[in-house]
């Protein structure tokens, strides 16, 4: 059985606060294998986790068979602490390269398996500093708890019409830059 809703946490540890994707993933998987989780079915047959350094053409292959897939990201002109967003698909011309956006992933999903991609959000946690050795900053920490009290929110309600209402913006297009942009 494939779990519902998959989460992709996208970063690179040895970046600064490119790292909070990869940060907030670890602290949902642990909330969700703690015995708190309340619900009839387990954390397992509702969430599958993915931890990336970065979102690829092959990452349709994860998307299948989904409802809803939520993609979190650090980002350098995210509104503190975080943006909530439903991702729209790229309407332009993709080049394939190694790393792909959220909506140009939408766009590779609908090429390939010629249907709908399944509901998507991003969660675009604000970053400070996006350095090579540099640690999560301290500003980053806290939008990180910020974000991980909201995540828990969206994995407690999961369901698309839930999560169009608790968005925090429409959908930006490249208004917000993603530390994904700059790796």
């Amino acid at each position: 059985m494939v779990a519902p809703v998959l989460i992709f946490a996208i970063g690179n540890e040895s970046r600064g606060d490119d790292a909070l994707g990869p940060m907030l993933v670890r602290k949902l998987d642990a909330w969700l294998n703690s015995g708190a989780w309340k619900s009839e079915l387990s954390p397992v047959e509702q969430f599958e986790l993915i931890e990336d350094f970065q979102l690829q053409v092959e990452h349709v292959m994860d998307m299948q068979d989904r409802r809803l897939v939520l993609f979190i990201d650090a980002g350098m002109d995210t509104p503190a602490p975080y943006a909530f967003y439903r991702a729209q698909m790229s309407k332009e011309a993709l080049l394939y390269s190694h790393a792909l956006l959220p909506e140009a992933l939408l766009k590779v999903y609908e090429q390939f398996y010629r249907q709908p991609s399944p509901d998507a959000f991003v969660l675009c946690i604000r970053g400070e500093r996006f350095e090579l050795g540099e640690s999560p900053s301290p500003p980053a920490e806290t939008h990180l708890a910020s974000a991980l009290e909201f995540s828990g929110q969206l994995l407690l309600e999961a369901e698309a019409t839930v999560w169009d209402r608790l968005c925090t913006q429409k959908s930006p297009g490249t208004a917000i830059r993603s530390a994904h942009e700059i790796r």
